[in-house]
This record gives C-alpha cells, structure tokens and sequence, in this order.
C-alpha cells in the first residue's frame, strides 16, 4: 500500500474523531453563544472517567456511553453554574472566553491531581484487520468511524426533523425573537448543553482510542484542530463542522506523509487561513 493511500486511511480516522468533536462543539457555539474552550478539558476528563470503567472490566464502547453521561453532567455545570451567572451579568464574550480558559486550566489540571502524569490506555482488542478498497482498517478503527456516521446521522435527524431541533435552529438564529414566538428558550439552551456535552464525553473516549493512550494534557492540541474544523466550516454550522473536519482530518495526515509529521498541526492552521482569505464565514456560512 502507498504512502498516500495509507496517510488517507488515516486521515479518515482522524477526520472521524474529529468530526465527533466538532460536531459537539459547534452544536453548543451556534445555540448558546459561548465560545467554550474548556470543551477539550471536559473531553479528557470525561475519557478518564471511561478509563476507570474500562480497567473495572468494562468493555470499552459500553465504557463511553459513560464517558458520554460525565461529559453531559459536566458541560451542564459548567452552564448552570459559571457561564450562566455571567451572562445574567451581561458579560461580553471576550470575559466568557477567558472564563472557559480559567475552567480549561481548573478542570484539567483538577484531573491531573486525580489522576497523576503518567498517561493511560484503554483495554480492547482491535479486531481482525479488514479491506475496503485499498485501505486497510483494524476493527476498532471501523468502530470508530461507524460512531462519527451515526453521530453525523443523529445529528441531522436531531435539526432537521424533531421539535427540539427546530427550537434549537430557531434559538441560534435570533434568541430573542424565539422567545417571543413562546419557545422556552432557557430550555433548550440547557437541552443544548447536555447534548452538545453528551457529544464532548463520547469524543473524549474516541479520542483516547484512537490516540492509544492520552493524558490529562492530551487535548490541548486537539481543541486548535476542533477550533480550525468549526471555523473553516463556518461558526455555528454543524453540516460545516463536519465538512470542515473531513478537510482538515485529511488535509493533517497527508501533509504528515510528505512533510515533517510534527507540523501536520500547523497545516491545520494554515488550510484554515487560506479559506478565511476566499470566504471568511467559513465554507458552509452565510455570505455577509
């Protein structure tokens, strides 16, 4: 197998979880308006928590149903607890964002108290290697993207087809006039944080899978690459966010192959650059 068709199964894995990732994040942005950067700590903490389940005996897709329910109880508090507080105070968004830094440095280096320096790896076998086309993929790998695809189909269905979805669309657009036509925009801000967090704690787990093991510190790179799929997708956008990952997810692995491997993350920034000079709302974003 050439050096290209392998970086491009790679590239897949690592769009995958990174979709999973964007896809949350970009849910939570669009309908609450918080630019949340303790959203990779929440992923790490919420992949510990799995770990933990995992060494128990559990096998690890089940173990990220948990990571999925810590990551919603999580972002819930953080809502509930920090940014609501301070957007009742009318704070701009630059004071929510350096806020979500303070919360990023508490709560990941809170689980680093717990869980010590040294970094982790789940139990699991990675099932027989299999052929599709020319890509070679272990069965964990498959796992991995069955879960974005399912993830990106429950997200569509969620938007594009349930009350809530509309609610949450509607909420994006202009909050204010949601409210007025009787939406309970309260609500679905909340309904919004426990989703979009559900979707944080389930791409933690991923990502300490496909990462093979992950320490307390482990996301502080992801969260550029998550930022870097939201906004080349355009801000807000959950079909951009997965667009936006698949771009970037190839894009890192393909220039790994062919350049230094340890500035496949600067192509991230640098794809993202030049999009924002061709369209600055991102490649799904409404033209301004």
């Amino acid at each position: 197998m050439s050096v290209l068709v392998a970086s491009l199964a790679f590239g897949v894995i690592s769009a995958s979880v990174l979709a999973i990732a964007s896809i949350g994040f970009t849910l939570q942005f669009a309908v609450t308006n918080v630019l949340n950067l303790a959203y990779a700590a929440v992923m790490t903490a919420s992949a510990y928590v799995a770990y933990e389940v995992n060494q128990a005996g559990v096998v690890v897709w089940v173990s990220a149903l948990v990571g999925a329910a810590v990551g919603a109880t999580m972002s819930y508090l953080l809502n509930r607890v920090v940014y609501t507080p301070f957007q009742r105070r009318k704070a701009s968004p630059i004071t929510l964002v350096i806020v979500s830094l303070g919360m990023t440095l508490i709560i990941e280096f809170g689980t680093q108290a717990f869980v010590g320096g040294t970094n982790v790896s789940y139990t699991m076998a990675n099932g027989p290697t299999l052929g599709v086309g020319s890509f070679v993929f272990t069965g964990a790998e498959l796992g991995i993207v069955a879960v974005a695809v399912a993830t990106m189909i429950a997200v569509h269905v969620l938007i594009r087809y349930t009350r809530l979805g509309k609610a949450m669309r509607a909420a994006a657009a202009n909050r204010d006039l949601a409210r007025v036509c009787g939406i309970r925009t309260a609500r679905v801000v909340t309904v919004t944080w426990i989703l979009s967090g559900a979707v944080c704690g389930l791409a933690g787990v991923v990502f300490g899978m496909n990462a093979g093991s992950f320490g307390a510190t482990s996301t502080d790179i992801f969260v550029v690459l998550i930022l870097a799929a939201v906004f080349l997708g355009g801000p807000g956008e959950p079909y951009g966010a997965m667009v936006g990952a698949l771009v970037i997810g190839l894009g890192t692995e393909v220039s790994a192959a062919f350049i230094q491997p340890d500035y496949k993350d600067v192509i991230a920034f640098v794809i993202l650059l030049v999009m924002l000079v061709a369209r600055p709302t991102g490649l799904l974003g409404a033209r301004t």
